[in-house]
C-alpha cells in the first residue's frame, strides 16, 4: 500500500535532526522548472504565487540562488503546516521511519513526488499554479502520468490522503487494476458530509502517524482510525471512499 499526501506552503531547513538520503527522483524536471522560474521578475512571481510582497521577495531570492544539490532537508521534516504538526515526524521511532520510507509519498508541484528522506530545499510552487513550462500549459500537463507511473510501479494499492489539488495529478491515469481509496474527514450537515480544511489537514497528519505506529499494510485496517474524535462511518463509505465523521455526529 502506497500513501499519498500533500506538501505544505511553508518550509524550513533542518539538516541536523536526520540526514537526507537520496535525491528526488525527478530532479531533472525540477531543474527545468527552476530555470523557468528564474526568468520571472518579482511582479510575475507575485501573480503566480498570489502572495504578498514579503513572500514574493523571499521566493524571488530563493530561486535566484537555489542549489538543488546541497544543504538539503529530508522532505518529511522540511514542510511546516497543520498536517505535519499532527504527524510529528520529528519524534518518529526508527520503526515509524522505516514504515514511511516504504509507504509514503509527498506530492509536489516543484519536485513531482518525494519519499520522506529525499533531500529538498525550500521552495514555493503549488500544483495548481498557472506555470507553463515548455509545451505544457500548467504543472498538471508538465508532470503528465510520470508521477502515477512511479506510484504504482511496484504496488497496486493507493491510499489517498492528499488534497484534491494534488490528487488530481494522479487520478486521471488510474487503471482498473489499481485499488485507490480516498479518505474523507468531515461532519454531517443536512445529511451531507462537509469537509473543513483545517480539520482535514489535522486528521490526515494524525492518520499518517497512526498508520506508522501500527505498521498498517492493508486499506481495510485503516477503518480502525479514531484520532481527533473521528470514526469510520460505514453508511457513508464505499469501496473507493472511506468517510470518517466526528464520533458524536456519527451517533446522531
Amino acid at each position: 500500500m502506497q500513501i499519498i499526501i500533500s506538501p505544505a506552503k511553508q518550509m524550513r531547513v533542518d539538516t541536523d535532526s536526520i540526514e537526507s538520503d537520496g535525491q528526488p527522483l525527478f530532479l531533472e524536471e525540477t531543474g527545468k522548472l527552476l530555470n523557468r522560474l528564474k526568468t520571472f521578475h518579482r511582479g510575475e512571481l507575485k501573480k503566480l504565487f498570489r502572495a504578498n510582497e514579503k513572500i514574493t521577495e523571499e521566493n524571488f531570492q530563493r530561486y535566484s540562488s537555489m542549489d538543488l544539490e546541497n544543504g538539503r532537508t529530508p522532505a518529511l521534516l522540511s514542510y511546516v503546516g497543520l498536517q505535519y504538526q499532527y504527524m510529528a515526524p520529528q519524534v518518529f521511532t526508527g520503526e515509524q521511519w522505516e514504515y514511511v520510507r516504504k509507504h509514503l509519498w509527498i506530492l509536489s508541484g516543484f519536485y513531482g513526488m518525494l519519499r520522506p528522506e529525499h533531500g529538498v530545499t525550500p521552495y514555493r510552487l503549488e500544483m495548481q499554479a498557472r506555470l507553463s513550462a515548455g509545451e505544457a500549459k500548467d504543472l498538471y500537463a508538465f508532470w503528465g502520468d510520470k508521477l502515477y507511473r512511479e506510484l504504482v510501479r511496484e504496488d497496486k494499492v493507493v491510499l489517498n490522503l492528499a488534497s484534491k489539488e494534488y490528487s488530481r495529478v494522479i487520478e486521471p491515469y488510474l487503471e482498473p487494476e489499481i485499488r485507490y481509496v480516498t479518505c474523507i474527514f468531515g461532519s454531517l450537515q443536512e445529511g451531507k458530509v462537509k469537509v473543513k480544511g483545517t480539520e482535514a489537514k489535522m486528521a490526515r497528519g494524525e492518520m499518517v502517524r497512526w498508520l506508522s505506529e501500527r505498521g498498517i499494510e492493508e486499506p481495510e485496517a485503516v477503518r480502525g482510525f479514531e484520532g481527533l474524535g473521528f470514526a469510520y462511518c460505514a453508511d457513508m463509505s464505499g469501496e473507493e471512499t472511506y468517510v470518517f465523521l466526528k464520533k458524536a455526529e456519527k451517533r446522531k
